[in-house]
């Protein structure tokens, strides 16, 4: 069976002075296809650093990672961001939006790295903000949209290449509980969709509406549970 990840005893170190830190010892993580993941744990636990990892930001000093049966362990820089621009859709907490571009021109940028017709995906940019409720606000620039706003448009663009696997750091941290409530139940949408979803998150009320829920601490993953609401 092909999953959209695949970890077999992964590991990160970091030498600090003397001291060798575990950031990841020794995962073994699989997510299937239409899955939605929330990890947990406390600062120090490994998720961001799994995250990093997951997301091609970053590589490991053991074991393996696999995404879509591609051996990321093993890939150079320039493999590390082909595949991150073909297989992965990001979004952050601090939205991370250019702020002399407007909505429609940010959620356009992945397109620029992505094998795209630019008509097709203009479009499909027009349809994705249409359907976030953003069709009046696609001339805007960031200073002049909420944080929703903002988190909508970076979601957009997170969608707009298409990725099968869309991964999420802290995506309320910013957010009042509201507007958090409103992304979350996106997010809940885009997975009935079949969007695969990975999401670091810190809150509980958060890590509800995802499918399982991984809880690391020490780099390890302490243990994972069902959400039978989700």
């Amino acid at each position: 069976m092909q999953y959209v990840i695949h970890t077999q005893q992964l590991c990160r170190y970091f030498e600090v002075g003397d001291t060798r830190v575990h950031a990841l010892d020794h995962v073994d993580l699989c997510v299937d296809e239409g899955d939605f993941v929330a990890v947990m744990g406390p600062s120090g636990s490994g998720k961001s650093t799994l995250m990093n990892i997951l997301g091609c930001l970053d590589t490991p000093d053991d074991g393996d990672c696999r995404l879509l049966g591609q051996l990321v362990s093993e890939m150079d820089d320039a493999q590390l961001s082909s595949l991150r621009n073909q297989y992965i859709g990001f979004v952050f907490q601090s939205f991370h939006l250019l702020p002399r571009l407007t909505a429609l021109d940010n959620v356009l940028l992945p397109l620029r790295y992505a094998d795209v017709d630019i008509t097709e995906g203009a479009l499909r940019a027009r349809h994705l903000l249409d359907r976030l409720g953003m069709s009046e606000r696609i001339g805007h620039r960031p200073n002049q949209l909420s944080g929703g706003q903002r988190q909508r448009v970076a979601i957009a663009r997170s969608l707009v290449a298409a990725p099968p696997l869309l991964l999420a750091d802290e995506p309320t941290g910013n957010l009042d509980s509201k507007t958090s409530i409103e992304i979350m139940d996106l997010f809940t949408e885009l997975n009935q969709e079949g969007q695969t979803i990975l999401m670091v998150t810190h809150e509980d009320d958060i890590a509800r509406y995802a499918k399982r829920v991984i809880h690391m601490r020490d780099g390890k993953i302490e243990r994972e549970h069902v959400n039978a609401a989700a």
